[in-house]
């Protein structure tokens, strides 16, 4: 009867202990409560609490990610612009951190949801579509600013926020898309009126390189030809520099001849020598 009442205890106390034992993964730390009381910090690893006396609450410290839901946002040129963003956070994983994010705020990624879009409503109501556009970062670190004070006191570290869209109405985005698509056409058209123009410039230099080349042919062939009348001008004057007289002679029996002037030719002379004696030229020797 003894030996089967303390077995008895031994499976009741190993099933007390089974029930008390918890494992915390690195991913989480947990809270310890003693009749609803805050009793201690568990880090990752074993832990044991008392079945039905403790209660263990594990928190999850990576980092985490929450979309902030597509709303319709009035922007200041009165344009429903749908936003959409979405809020990187993590809570800390020091003791006073993980109790923050438990005890000081209900629910803190709804909390964060809601935080965003209605910070998103004010920052985006102060800017026109336009400008909410073109300035995404501006507005990034406006809403991650604004995070990171209001949950200053939930244990959590805001690592980052993104815009995932800032989206115009229908009808204006239909008309944004006409206007780009004529911007393109332009740039278009510019970059092939540029090309063609490219073109017939590489064409006129041409031209004007083989103008410039038949020029400057046709003054080498001038410049060659006159070199070779100065040559020739230069042989004259000196062959002819000795029979100046010669040439006198033959202008006075040219001028005799026109003048009908009779001249007796000996038999058995040629007419040639009889002209160059009277010439002064010495006449031909006959041969035998």
């Amino acid at each position: 009867m003894g030996a089967g009442m303390g077995m008895t205890l031994v499976i009741i106390a190993a099933v007390i202990f089974m029930m008390g034992i918890r494992i915390i993964r690195p991913t989480h730390r947990g809270l310890v409560e003693r009749l609803g009381k805050y009793h201690a910090f568990a880090q990752q690893g074993f832990h044991w609490v008392i079945p039905g006396i403790d209660k263990m609450y594990q928190v999850n410290v990576t980092e985490q990610m929450v979309d902030a839901e597509p709303q319709e946002i009035i922007t200041f040129d009165n344009l429903n612009a749908r936003v959409d963003a979405q809020v990187y956070f993590k809570v800390k994983d020091d003791e006073e951190s993980v109790k923050s994010s438990q005890y000081n705020v209900f629910n803190y990624q709804y909390q964060i949801v809601n935080l965003a879009r209605t910070t998103l409503r004010n920052i985006i109501g102060t800017l026109t579509l336009k400008s909410a556009n073109s300035e995404r970062g501006k507005i990034n670190d406006e809403l991650h600013k604004t995070l990171m004070t209001e949950t200053a006191s939930w244990g959590i570290d805001i690592v980052r926020t993104e815009l995932k869209e800032i989206d115009p109405p229908k009808d204006v985005q239909e008309t944004m898309n006409k206007v780009v698509k004529a911007e393109n056409e332009k740039i278009s058209a510019i970059d092939y009126a540029t090309a063609k123009e490219t073109v017939a410039d590489g064409d006129r230099r041409a031209q004007i390189k083989i103008a410039e080349g038949l020029k400057q042919s046709k003054i080498l062939q001038a410049e060659g030809e006159a070199e070779s009348i100065r040559l020739v001008n230069e042989a004259a004057e000196r062959f002819f520099v000795g029979n100046a007289q010669v040439l006198r002679r033959l202008e006075a029996m040219e001028k005799a001849l026109q003048n009908n002037a009779k001249i007796v030719v000996p038999s058995n002379t040629d007419l040639v020598n009889v002209v160059g004696e009277m010439a002064g030229i010495l006449p031909l020797k006959k041969q035998d």
